[in-house]
């Protein structure tokens, strides 16, 4: 008989097993599942005070104001110059207003940031129509 069967040794195989494959795709949808949070997290050092009553946020914008250095937002440098943090902050809020209203963002300040800062910050989101803001802090 032509054709290959599982009962013959020397004949062809017609069939593919898929089962390795899938296998393997499982295990990379999981270690991507799992590493998702850490490569969005922005790798900036801030000492951020921890909360007793924390909880997760969906998050659009993550404002990072660090004690020295330049403010980040969504990990990326905001530009530099007179104004041109608030100019960039401003103009980015109402894109992320724009695709959605309810928008959230998150700033993460460290405790040597002066209080001023933090609400020149809030400011700054306000001005570009976000209305929902929280605070980042570390679990307890």
């Amino acid at each position: 008989m032509m054709g290959g069967s599982s009962n013959d040794e020397g004949g062809l195989v017609t069939g593919i097993n898929v089962t390795p494959l899938v296998d393997v795709t499982l295990v990379l949808l999981i270690i991507f599942i799992v590493t998702a949070k850490v490569i969005v997290t922005p790798a900036l050092p801030a000492d951020l005070p921890r909360g007793s009553t924390t909880q997760a946020v969906e998050t659009s914008l993550s404002l990072v104001v660090p004690g020295e250095g330049n403010w980040t937002l969504n990990g990326l440098p905001l530009a530099v110059g007179a104004d041109g943090q608030a100019e960039s902050l401003v103009a980015a809020a109402r894109a992320a207003v724009q695709k959605n209203p309810e928008v959230r963002a998150v700033v993460s300040a460290g405790g040597a940031v002066p209080h001023r800062v933090v609400f020149q910050a809030l400011d700054l989101l306000r001005q570009g129509g976000i209305e929902h803001v929280a605070f980042g802090a570390l679990p307890p």
